[in-house]
């Protein structure tokens, strides 16, 4: 896994904009019989662990294990003991996934992971996660290319419901100066003009053979004319040419 641009040993457990408070907004699925730990502390510790490069229940309850114990009394375990895996795995599995990737995706960029990094738009079927009658689980997936941290996702239905679902999964950060890269799904007009007029981010998107016609203007266009929202290096400012007026 890719360096991170947060250390998640010196993540304050106090003060503004703590994790653990803004965990704390989760809704709790369990029933107070029986509850040892927050799920707040719960969804904190496991949130911490795949920061850390953790990648499944085992390894996450592992990692817990060796935290000191005075990190785990700050984070208000019961008994000051890590959740053993069987806990991870039931809060894990009964939480609101959206509502928490929401939630921590948010709070990630609020602690700089954004910050001058450039965007991957990628989505990928869950291998394994096909049930039955049920078909397998789709997401679309905001990624920083330099770090690996995954900002934002969203499950569509299928791979064609993502092109309606890359601005929604965008609307909510500030890509200024970013570059978004995604693959030819999403080589549209409106998303062109979503990411330049709206968003102040450049892009780049890959252009096949079943769009001809903007395939045959962009092998006749004059090259030192990009990026389309910058300026020509030699000539002074040059005229904006949006992303409709190179398909038209």
């Amino acid at each position: 896994m890719p360096a991170l641009s947060i250390d998640v040993n010196r993540l304050p457990l106090q003060g503004r904009d703590v994790l653990l408070d803004v965990l704390r907004k989760i809704t709790d699925p369990r029933t107070a019989r029986g509850i040892r730990h927050p799920i707040a502390s719960v969804l904190t510790l496991a949130t911490l662990a795949v920061l850390s490069g953790m990648r499944s229940y085992e390894s996450i309850a592992e990692w817990a294990a060796d935290l000191p114990k005075d990190l785990l009394k700050r984070l208000r375990f019961w008994c000051w003991r890590a959740p053993s895996e069987p806990t991870f795995r039931r809060i894990l599995q009964s939480v609101n996934a959206e509502e928490i990737d929401t939630k921590i995706g948010e709070w990630l960029v609020r602690q700089g992971a954004l910050r001058g990094q450039d965007i991957c738009i990628d989505g990928k079927t869950l291998r394994g996660s096909r049930d039955g009658d049920q078909p397998a689980v789709h997401l679309l997936s905001a990624i920083t290319h330099g770090t690996g941290v995954v900002f934002a996702q969203k499950q569509v239905s299928e791979k064609s419901n993502e092109i309606t679902a890359a601005q929604p999964l965008l609307d909510a950060f500030d890509l200024k100066g970013a570059t978004v890269t995604a693959d030819a799904l999403h080589t549209q007009r409106n998303f062109a003009n979503y990411l330049v007029e709206e968003k102040g981010a450049d892009y780049i998107l890959i252009v096949k053979g079943n769009q001809p016609t903007l395939s045959n203007d962009i092998r006749t266009v004059e090259w030192d004319s990009f990026s389309p929202s910058g300026q020509h290096n030699r000539q002074g400012p040059r005229p904006h040419r949006s992303p409709q007026d190179l398909a038209d």
